[in-house]
């Protein structure tokens, strides 16, 4: 593992590196966001960046120094080889007073790189009780506050699956803790608007590009029961078929497998970007 804080390469990455009253770690007052590194070389950066401003500037902190964030991942990456890896790019409210209210300070800015194994092409998964809220303050932003995505993933790994999938307020379908979700239905390929609550993914935006689906809300229960075939999207699964869903088994179909085959067919082009 390597880390990167305010400018500065750690010579002990795991070493305590923060202030105890880093807004980050007090009120989870920070976003971030993580992307997969191939052969030393970062997956879709500039995108994940744009995304990274976009959370910051929804929360109320400052911009992040876009060439600063920069000049971290180039110095992680700069540290040594990495066939595979999970990048990690973190900006918080800095340090303040115990309590919700901030200071006026610089944002802690950390980057961080670990190894990684690449996830396999086919996963289960588990509907959890908890509901996503689409109207709330954080919905649609990559923040640090993510309690709620702890308890669900711990429920779903209680039932063998890798991820958990929430419903919004009205009980349409939402998102994972940490992914997106495309489903087959009526024989069309669709997934959740932005509208109903799901983080605007990066990997689901680059499906609806080089694959395309239709956005549209359906009941979370409709789907579960009736999808024909459904898959994952996020930075690490890429494009990751579901083959269980609770106690129901679903094939690794073929529009699974065509989308499959369009991301590896265009993701090379954003390798290092």
């Amino acid at each position: 593992m390597r880390a990167w804080i305010d400018g500065h390469l750690l010579d002990n990455p795991t070493a305590p590196a923060v202030s105890v009253r880093d807004h980050g770690l007090v009120v989870g007052d920070g976003v971030f966001e993580t992307l997969k590194v191939i052969e030393d070389r970062p997956f879709a950066l500039s995108l994940h960046l744009d995304r990274l401003e976009r959370s910051a500037n929804g929360l109320g902190l400052p911009t992040p120094d876009r060439t600063l964030v920069t000049k971290g991942v180039e110095a992680v990456l700069g540290a040594g080889p990495t066939a595979y890896g999970r990048l990690r790019i973190t900006v918080t409210g800095g340090p303040a007073p115990f309590g919700s209210g901030r200071a006026e300070v610089e944002p802690t800015i950390m980057v961080g790189l670990e190894d990684a194994t690449p996830l396999p092409a086919e996963t289960k998964v588990v509907s959890v009780p908890w509901r996503r809220n689409e109207h709330a303050a954080t919905t649609g932003l990559k923040t640090t506050s993510y309690a709620e995505n702890v308890i669900a993933l711990a429920e779903a790994h209680k039932h063998g699956a890798s991820e958990a999938i929430f419903a919004n307020t009205v009980g349409d379908l939402c998102e994972g803790t940490g992914s997106n979700v495309f489903y087959v239905l009526d024989g069309e390929l669709k997934t959740p608007t932005i509208s109903s609550g799901p983080l605007a993914g990066i990997t689901r935006a680059l499906v609806l590009k080089w694959f395309g689906a239709q956005e549209t809300d359906e009941p979370l229960a409709e789907v579960e029961e009736y999808a024909t075939e459904v898959f994952l999207t996020s930075s690490l699964r890429d494009v990751q078929a579901v083959t269980e869903w609770g106690t129901r088994t679903l094939p690794h179909g073929p529009v699974t497998r065509a989308a499959q085959e369009a991301w590896r067919t265009n993701e090379q082009g954003l390798l290092g970007l």
